[in-house]
């Protein structure tokens, strides 16, 4: 420990007993692309004990531009994030724990995913996943980092369940799909990326080894293109009508009515369609009958049949990404034509 760690040593405010709090720590970080793979880099080489990487998506050549821990070749073979950053991790630090999970964090199954932590950091791209993981953490007392970046602009606070506002107590409503940018229409530039993911870093730092008194107790926002900062006082925003926090109403964690719920992804020409409840795809079997329908790309972890202007990824979980479009009613049915009920 000495070694490896010696300059974190000297830093006072972890010292000894804080990396001795860092070893035994457990987080897990919500989304492996641009925030996920700074926030896991940092998490991993400081020392955090168990690392667990949850992300749905697989690397493409568009991400090398700002997602650090991927390179050519993940993109090339179409390896999920959470895969190929463990690949990476692991040589960065063999004494750390790291998990990955290739899923689409929802109501099946985010309690089993998250409620084991000490803490959890958002890298997700959505309100509804954040309000998913805003649930959870309120529910089962997990301290959790929300963080975002878009364009030059980026935002963070740190949630304490019972001690802060929570997300909702923030922002009751999401904002409606299109309404806002994403890095898909307003593209994004790397520094941005780093500069939210090192604060929100800092500030796990701090949860993890019990620096409460150092917390921010703010709502950063930054636009570093213009060289504007913006900080709102949140420390007395709780809302007892809350839904979640308030009245303890976990809506995010109800499972959906009904199966093969479709969500068009913003900016993306994508459309994914997840399975109601728990399922699988043989992947194997699948190739062999899409093979003579059209081109066929497989690895262990998915499945990429293209058809027409169509590409549909297949994932043994039961996921399918249709790509190629963004109407929900045109993926469903390619999704029945080709993948079947």
């Amino acid at each position: 420990m000495d070694t490896r760690y010696s300059r974190q040593l000297l830093f006072h405010p972890i010292g000894r007993s804080g990396q001795e709090k860092l070893l035994q720590s457990r987080v897990a970080i919500v989304g492996m692309g641009a925030l996920g793979t700074v926030l896991s880099n940092h998490m991993v080489r400081a020392g955090v004990g168990f690392v667990r990487l949850i992300d749905r998506d697989f690397v493409e050549p568009s991400n090398l531009q700002r997602q650090m821990l991927y390179d050519e070749s993940d993109a090339a073979e179409h390896l999920p994030k959470a895969m190929a950053a463990h690949a990476k991790l692991t040589k960065i630090n063999s004494e750390v724990t790291i998990e990955p999970i290739v899923a689409d964090l929802s109501a099946y199954n985010a309690e089993e995913l998250l409620r084991d932590v000490d803490l959890v950091l958002d890298a997700t791209d959505n309100f509804q996943v954040r309000y998913l993981v805003n649930d959870v953490c309120v529910k089962h007392g997990i301290p959790w980092v929300y963080g975002g970046a878009v364009s030059a602009t980026g935002t963070f606070t740190t949630i304490r369940p019972g001690i802060t506002p929570c997300l909702r107590c923030l922002f009751p409503e999401a904002p409606n799909p299109g309404e806002m940018p994403t890095c898909d229409t307003a593209g994004v530039i790397g520094p941005i990326i780093h500069i939210v993911a090192s604060y929100q870093a800092t500030e796990a730092f701090k949860l993890l080894v019990g620096a409460t008194d150092a917390l921010n107790l703010n709502l950063e926002h930054f636009e570093i293109w213009q060289n504007r900062h913006t900080q709102i006082k949140v420390a007395n925003a709780r809302r007892s009508d809350c839904p979640t926090c308030g009245k303890h109403e976990y809506a995010f964690l109800q499972p959906e009515t009904q199966d093969g719920q479709a969500v068009s992804l913003c900016g993306r020409d994508t459309v994914q369609i997840s399975p109601g409840a728990s399922a699988s795809l043989d992947l194997d079997a699948l190739a062999k009958r899409l093979a003579p329908l059209g081109k066929i790309e497989q690895n262990k972890f998915l499945l990429r049949f293209h058809v027409d202007s169509y590409t549909l990824v297949a994932f043994p979980d039961g996921r399918v990404l249709v790509q190629g479009t963004d109407e929900i009613s045109v993926a469903r049915s390619l999704h029945a034509k080709y993948i079947g009920a």
